[in-house]
């Protein structure tokens, strides 16, 4: 009797396994037609986004066409970001959406004007932590507002190959030859930008360091503020070696034909750093479309918003299923790889690092 008993109560139990389940799908089915119904209800979404057609087309076509929904681009240089919102708020207006840039935690952190982003996240695919490179979504911030979508290694260090073996560099220390005395370009570090992440993650890396920061001064060298001057500088073969430049314009250029290359970090001893570069997403509170702003965030951390941002921007998506074929395999991250963003490292560029970069290159 009781073994009639223990299987009874076997097979209810597998029931109720196989049943939830499929409820459970049904649900969750449900709740998302609801909201692509709400989302198409209000017709719009204001998106502020990376400037070119290339990062504006990798984030909005492949969306509209799914949805048909309309999507108002804001290609907002990061840095005004703030200045724009923050009028805006004090004027009472809510006017933006989502938000993907770079050094968010930097820019619009500070305004509380961000919404936690995990209760906007629904689909399956999305909330699925295997489906993330280091088995979880990366937040740069506690409160969860700004996620990472695209961690990748950066090129840090370019050369002329008509002037110098790219080959030949093993380390950044190999700067420090007499030779390149004077011969070294580099993108301005006491302004943000590509150049500052270099000296981030020189100051950061053990072998490297304020004692690497002060030699490398002292080889005299050539600062720029304007990221094309200084890539052509390298091109036309005014100098034969930089730091710190725009690896995008660097690789665009030498699709041109332009004898300029960047130095694969898997040959220097001490790599490159990871960066998102202009991969972060945030969801504005009291957004004016919050239906259509909770659509779109958890499609653009779908594989296929993923695969059509990283594709268009040449950027490496965080998730593991999204194809890395279009880009270098070095840009792919390292575990354990050296960091330029994220609260402390910024926090230690404000303190630490830029006194430092002011006394050794001046204001």
């Amino acid at each position: 009797m009781r073994g009639i008993v223990l299987m009874v109560l076997s097979l209810v139990l597998l029931a109720f396994q196989l049943f939830l389940p499929a409820n459970a799908r049904s649900a969750a089915t449900d709740d998302w037609a609801t909201l692509v119904a709400n989302a198409k209800q209000e017709g719009k979404l204001v998106l502020v986004g990376p400037a070119g057609p290339d990062r504006r087309d990798s984030l909005t076509l492949a969306f509209q066409k799914k949805y048909g929904i309309e999507i108002e681009y804001v290609p907002d240089p990061s840095p005004m970001i703030a200045t724009r919102v923050g009028t805006e708020r004090q004027a009472g207006k809510f006017l933006r959406d989502v938000v993907v840039g770079g050094a968010l935690e930097d820019i619009l952190l500070p305004l509380n004007v961000l919404e936690p982003m995990e209760q906007l996240l629904v689909l399956p695919e999305v909330t699925n932590q295997k489906n993330w490179r280091g088995g979880a979504i990366e937040f740069v911030d506690p409160g969860r507002t700004i996620i990472i979508m695209t961690p990748f290694h950066r090129g840090t260090l370019f050369v002329n190959t008509q002037l110098a073996d790219p080959k030949a560099l093993k380390s950044y220390k190999d700067l420090l030859d007499p030779k390149w005395t004077g011969k070294i370009v580099a993108d301005d570090p006491r302004s943000s930008g590509p150049g500052q992440a270099t000296f981030e993650f020189f100051y950061f890396h053990p072998a490297l360091g304020v004692k690497f920061i002060r030699a490398l001064a002292n080889q005299k060298l050539i600062l720029f503020k304007d990221r094309s001057q200084e890539v052509d500088a390298v091109g036309l073969g005014k100098f034969p070696l930089a730091l710190g430049l725009s690896d995008s314009l660097v690789e665009e250029r030498a699709k041109q034909g332009v004898p300029i290359a960047i130095v694969d970090p898997r040959q220097l001893r001490e790599g490159s750093d990871v960066s998102p570069a202009a991969g972060g997403l945030g969801v504005f509170n009291h957004a004016p479309h919050p239906n259509a702003a909770k659509l779109y965030v958890n499609w653009l951390l779908s594989k296929e918003g993923q695969t059509s941002f990283a594709r268009g921007t040449g950027y490496i998506s965080s998730r593991i299923d999204v194809p890395t074929d279009h880009a270098a395999p070095w840009r792919v991250p390292q575990p354990g790889a050296i960091k330029t963003y994220g609260l402390q490292a910024r926090s230690d560029l404000r303190t630490k690092l830029m006194p430092l970069l002011y006394e050794v290159f001046g204001r």
